[in-house]
């Protein structure tokens, strides 16, 4: 089985997301920010679903 140090598609995946988290000091609103923006700017359909609540009845890992 490959992994992230092994796939050359998954390492280089893991790069460029590294790379985008960079450009804003890892500030994830300002990552989601761009993102929306990027897609407006292509007049592509962002699809929002609504946030989902953990089932305490599950446990902690959710399981």
């Amino acid at each position: 089985m490959k992994t992230a140090e092994t796939d050359p598609v998954i390492a280089e995946l893991h790069a460029v997301r590294d790379e985008h988290a960079a450009r804003f000091d890892h500030d994830i609103g300002a990552i989601f920010e761009d993102i929306r923006a990027t897609q407006k700017a292509l007049g592509r359909e962002c699809v929002r679903l609504p946030a989902r609540r953990p089932d305490p009845s599950r446990g902690p890992e959710g399981s």
